[in-house]
């Protein structure tokens, strides 16, 4: 093994080695998480040569002076000035989600009217419009670090990859037999994980464009996964409670998470993948010992459904998003609260904010006025002019929709058995008995 050239890391904070071994160009990684403006420089340098053979004594001194900027870099206290710098009306329906790449230069928005867009962000300007879904695009994400490739997974049941330069669809992958609601890509960018809400969590190869393996095993909708930092292992959350980590060489289930008392709504691996956080409908954070598989630490705050879950970029803090409009920050290593965010009017959500609504009885009328709106919003998307003579039953056909009435019963009895699951003391699964008296006067409150 030849050493060529160190790259610096910032974030988190490290130095890459470039190294040739039998004529292939290869790197490893010396991560500094616990580097601090106050740690003794030699004896970092101490114990990296120590275990890197690929450091000689003649690249001593060079360590030191990567170290010595990393502890610069970590030391300087930056005050952000945040603005309004553009508004884009990037979709003529809902935004689903938004990517960036990992430079910051271009982000994705995904839509409920089918499309994925690519945006360049100090223009921005739209750059690519990647159409071909038959449904909504709810999933996205770059192929980051490298950047070059964009997936999208869409209630179509189906996974697209995308160029990113071009804007071409390289491959569809079929398999789901329900919505796909995650996507990732694996660190290496060969591999694709898509989850669904048919329960499985399905692996696919990049450049060939087949599936690899069908992981089964939960026996709830997968809504959320992630991939470790070194790409042989995956976990996915489910509606089922549970969470599962899976080794994707072989295929198999490692370990099952059991723990929290109602639905995973986010997990994530820290950055050396010691540590797994989930975040569950029951308000509670939970902190997992990968290799055991053993919950560690139950981090509790807030009063409601915690929503999202993240690490920083060392792994040391973990923060929650929550329904009941706060947000926490924890430290990873002591397990106490750091501090409490306040200040939103709504549920705190990684893509979403959810406003208060009035429900509607689904009158026929109702019915039929959704109905055309949709109608409409389809014959936009797919450039029909009111001239062309194209009947309602032709449109759903081409676009693979049911009636608006058959949609919405369909979803409400998905919805009861979501909130049938919910613990006994859930204000949403009461509200099924609740019989309010008396009577609501017309119009809007004032």
């Amino acid at each position: 093994m030849k050493l060529k050239r160190f790259l610096l890391r910032y974030y988190p904070p490290g130095i890459i080695l470039e190294y040739e071994q039998g004529g292939i160009l290869k790197t490893r990684s010396i991560d500094l998480l616990d580097l601090s403006p106050a740690t003794d420089v030699d004896k970092v340098v101490e114990e990296i040569t120590q275990k890197e053979p690929l450091i000689t004594p003649g690249k001593v001194e060079q360590v030191q002076k990567l170290v010595a900027r990393l502890q610069e870099k970590i030391g300087q206290r930056e005050d952000h000035h945040y603005y309004l710098f553009k508004v884009l009306r990037a979709h003529i329906l809902p935004l689903t989600n938004v990517a960036f790449n990992k430079s910051g230069s271009s982000f994705i928005t995904g839509s409920y009217d089918r499309t994925c867009k690519v945006w360049d962000t100090s223009s921005g300007e739209e750059v690519h419009t990647l159409d071909g879904h038959r449904n909504v695009v709810y999933a996205i994400s770059f192929n980051n670090p490298y950047g070059d490739k964009i997936v999208t997974g869409s209630f179509d049941k189906t996974c697209r990859i995308w160029s990113f330069e071009s804007g071409k669809c390289y491959n569809v992958y079929k398999g789901h037999t329900a919505e796909i609601v995650c996507v990732s890509f694996n660190p290496q960018s060969t591999q694709i994980a898509t989850g669904s809400m048919d329960t499985t969590c399905r692996l696919w190869d990049v450049e060939k464009g087949t599936e690899v393996a069908n992981l089964s095993g939960h026996t709830g909708e997968i809504i959320s996964l992630s991939f470790s930092s070194t790409g042989a292992e995956l976990i996915t959350a489910s509606f089922d409670n549970t969470v599962s980590l899976w080794d994707v060489r072989c295929n198999k289930r490692i370990h099952t998470l059991i723990g929290h008392k109602a639905e995973i709504s986010s997990a994530q691996f820290n950055w050396d993948s010691s540590l797994i956080a989930t975040g569950s409908m029951d308000g509670t954070c939970k902190l997992w010992d990968r290799a055991s598989g053993r919950c560690t630490a139950t981090l509790r705050g807030h009063s409601d459904e915690i929503l999202d879950v993240g690490f920083d970029c060392t792994g040391q803090r973990v923060l929650t998003a929550s329904a009941d409009n706060t947000a926490c920050c924890y430290s990873a290593i002591t397990n106490q609260q750091i501090c409490k965010f306040f200040g939103h009017d709504g549920e705190i959500s990684k893509s979403v904010l959810l406003y208060g609504c009035e429900a509607w009885n689904a009158s026929t009328m109702c019915i039929k006025r959704i109905q055309v709106f949709i109608n409409r919003c389809l014959r936009r998307i797919l450039r029909i002019k009111w001239t062309d003579k194209i009947s309602n039953e032709s449109l759903w056909k081409r676009t693979s929709q049911i009636p608006a009435g058959d949609e919405i019963g369909r979803r409400r009895w998905r919805w009861i058995g979501h909130t049938l699951r919910k613990p006994c003391g859930s204000i949403t699964k009461n509200v099924l008995d609740w019989n309010p008296q008396g009577k609501r006067s017309r119009g809007r409150p004032r």
